[in-house]
C-alpha cells in the first residue's frame, strides 16, 4: 500500500472537512494527487449524503431574513441538536439565508441549485453531510416582497425553533415608518408564534374545514343526547368558537387579552388616520414537516 504522509492527511482534512479514514484511503487510491483525492472523498461524501438522506431530520434552524424591505425565512434541518449549533452547519445556514433572499425560486431543487460561495448549495451541503455525518437539508423557504404600503417584518423565537414572517399595510403611507405601526407589526410576529393561528381572517378558512368541524361536532356523545332541534345551534357555537383560535383577527391579543386582534386593528386604524391591515403571514415551527425517525 502507497505511503502517505501525516501532512498530506492534515491539509485535505482542513480543506475538506472529512474524516482521517476516509481522506487517507482518497489519498491511497488516488496515488498522492490531492486534487483527484477531493474528487474520490466528494464521490463518496455524495453518496454519503444519499445514503443519510432517509434518517429524520428534525433539527436545525429556522432562520430570518430582512434585507431592503423584502423579508424571508428558511428552514434548515439536521439529525440532532448537538449539530444544530456546530459552525459547519451554521455556515451551511447563513448560506441559505443570503440564497433565499436573493431572489424566488420554484422548489427546493431548484433553491439547492443556486450558486453560493462559487458552488452550488447542494454540493456544500453534500460536504458538511460527509465531515458531520448527518443528514442535513432545506426543509423550505419562504420570500414576501411588500406590495403597496407594505411593511414587512421577520421574527425568530426561541433560538430558532419557531420563525415567522408577516406583511402589514396601512392606508396612510406616512404611518409606515410610524414606531407606532412598526411596534404594532412586530406584536403581530410575537402573537403568531405564540398561538400559531393559521388564518388571518375568518372568510380564508376553506368551507371543507368548517364541514369538518362540523361532522366532528354532530358526531359527539354529548351533542347526540340534545334535542334535534337544539343541536344546530350548539354545534355551529363551539364550531365557531374554535375557529376563532385558528384565526389571527379572532384571536385575544396576547398584550390585552380584553380585545381581540380584529379590536386592536379598528382601534389602531383611528390613531394612524388610514386603515391598517395584516395581509399575510408565514409561520414555521422546526420540524414539524419532518417524518418520525425510523428505528434501527
Amino acid at each position: 500500500m502507497m505511503s502517505v504522509s501525516m501532512q498530506s492527511i492534515k491539509e485535505l482534512r482542513e480543506q475538506t472537512g472529512a474524516g482521517m479514514m476516509d481522506v487517507r484511503q482518497a489519498l491511497v487510491d488516488a496515488e498522492g494527487d490531492k486534487q483527484k483525492a477531493v474528487e474520490i472523498l466528494r464521490q463518496k461524501g455524495a453518496a454519503t449524503a444519499e445514503k443519510k438522506a432517509s434518517r429524520a431530520a428534525a433539527e436545525g434552524k429556522v432562520a430570518a431574513v430582512l434585507e431592503n424591505g423584502i423579508g424571508a425565512l428558511v428552514e434548515v434541518n439536521c439529525e440532532t441538536d448537538f449539530t444544530g449549533n456546530n459552525e459547519k452547519f451554521l455556515s451551511l445556514v447563513e448560506g441559505a439565508q443570503k440564497v433565499v433572499i436573493a431572489q424566488d425560486y420554484a422548489d427546493v431543487d431548484a433553491f439547492m441549485q443556486v450558486d453560493y460561495n462559487g458552488r452550488p448549495l447542494k454540493e456544500l451541503f453534500t460536504d458538511v453531510i460527509t465531515a458531520v455525518r448527518e443528514n442535513m437539508k432545506v426543509a423550505r423557504f419562504v420570500r414576501y416582497t411588500p406590495s403597496a404600503n407594505g411593511y414587512v417584518h421577520a421574527y425568530i423565537h426561541a433560538g430558532g425553533k419557531i420563525g415567522v414572517l408577516i406583511e402589514t399595510a396601512c392606508e396612510n403611507a406616512a404611518s409606515l415608518s410610524n414606531e407606532t405601526f412598526t411596534t404594532f407589526t412586530k406584536d403581530m410576529a410575537m402573537q403568531i408564534a405564540a398561538f400559531a393561528p393559521e388564518f388571518v381572517s375568518r372568510s380564508e378558512v376553506p368551507a371543507e374545514e368548517v364541514e369538518n368541524e362540523i361532522r366532528i361536532e354532530l358526531g359527539k356523545e354529548d351533542i347526540q343526547k340534545k334535542p334535534e332541534a337544539m343541536r344546530g345551534k350548539i354545534v355551529e357555537g363551539r364550531v365557531e368558537k374554535n375557529l376563532a383560535t385558528r384565526v389571527l383577527l379572532s384571536q385575544a391579543y396576547v398584550k390585552d387579552s380584553s380585545k381581540t386582534i380584529a379590536q386592536l386593528i379598528e382601534d389602531l386604524s383611528g390613531s394612524l388616520g388610514g386603515t391598517v391591515t395584516i395581509r399575510r403571514f408565514t409561520r414555521y415551527a422546526l420540524g414539524e414537516l419532518s417524518p418520525p425517525a425510523e428505528e434501527d
